[in-house]
């Protein structure tokens, strides 16, 4: 072999490693800084939706909210 690879030693090779590693987390966060992830829009927002385009009118919006309101208080147990 060449003196390429004869000259590194283990040192070398964790430097190498150690280096790819330190760009691919850049890459990564700097992706993930120009990409952010969608927050998940959830059953209220929806309705909150729903009622602004006028699919569904202000009484049934009322109803279907306390129902809403009545499964999240639910699931928290009892107060």
């Amino acid at each position: 072999m060449g003196p390429w690879c004869a000259q590194m030693g283990v040192g070398g090779w964790a430097g190498t490693a150690a280096f790819w590693l330190v760009v691919v987390a850049l890459a990564v966060w700097a992706l993930t800084r120009l990409f952010p992830a969608r927050p998940a829009d959830g059953a209220r927002a929806t309705l909150d939706a729903r009622l602004a385009r006028g699919e569904i009118d202000p009484e049934t919006y009322r109803l279907i909210r306390e129902e809403l309101d009545g499964l999240g208080s639910a699931t928290k147990g009892p107060r």
